[in-house]
Order: structure tokens, then sequence, then C-alpha cells
């Protein structure tokens, strides 16, 4: 689907990472979906471009509410990407609805926004994509964080 959409002139973007697949004999790095079922496409919100990304195999519909496509904000994909530009190890991680938000001081996510939880002892940073309700996870230090 991904090459189809390209083909189209349509700009997509699919964020992937890397995990250790486990099997009865040996272990392999294969590639997923950070967020499974999800695939962020970059278009003029047109009915012809609409039907160009609908008419796909695979494509079920937009996100959105009442009929009508939602986009998710630049700054969440941005955010995403530096997510993964920057080699952290990220996981996909339920959906926070309380919390504290914070902003990244320091390191190679600065000025990025998100939700500070602890897992097992560890600080985790937490990106959310509020309008297909999912978010990302990273490990990081308290002190690089500051809450808005």
């Amino acid at each position: 689907m991904l090459a189809a959409l390209s083909e189209r002139g349509i700009e997509v973007f699919l964020p992937m990472r890397e995990v250790v697949s486990r099997w009865k004999d040996r272990k392999k790095k294969v590639w997923l979906p950070l967020f499974p079922g999800y695939l962020f496409v970059h278009h003029e919100d047109t009915p012809e471009n609409r039907y160009r990304v609908l008419n796909l195999p695979g494509a079920v519909r937009f996100v959105g509410f009442g009929g009508s496509a939602e986009p998710v904000p630049d700054s969440q994909i941005d955010a995403i990407r530096r997510f993964l530009e920057a080699g952290l190890s990220a996981d996909p991680y339920p959906y926070v609805r309380l919390g504290t938000r914070v902003e990244v001081t320091a390191g190679p996510l600065k000025g990025v926004v998100g939700v500070l939880v602890e897992k097992r002892r560890h600080l985790r940073f937490v990106l959310q994509v509020d309008l297909i309700r999912q978010a990302v996870a990273v490990d990081i230090d308290a002190s690089d964080v500051r809450p808005l």
C-alpha cells in the first residue's frame, strides 16, 4: 500500500520499530509498525484524494469524527519522526488519559511535549497521538523535562 500511495503522489508515513522476535529455535530482529493498523497520509483533503486513498486494498477509512476526517497535528507527526530519528527505543504504550504533561528541555527530543509516567521504577516519556488514541513511550531522565 505504501508504494501504491507514493505512486499516486500521496505523502505517506509509517513509523516502524525494530523488535526481537523469538521462535523456539532462534531469535530474529524484525520491523513492526509502531501503531498497528494506522498509516499516516498527508494530502490535500478533496473527494478525489480521499477516493485515491480509500480505493486501495486494505484501506478502511480516515480517522475522524462525525463522518469527516481529522488531521493529526503536524507537531505530533514531527515528534514521532524525532523519536525514530534519534534512535531511541520506542515502544507502543497505552493511551494515557491522566498524567503530568511535560516538555523535554534537553537532548534530541528538546521541545517535544508529552506525558511523564512511571514504568517499573523507570521514568517514561509518553507522546500521545490524540486523534488515533495511540501513544509511544521512551525512557527519559526526569531532569530533562519540565512540567507545563
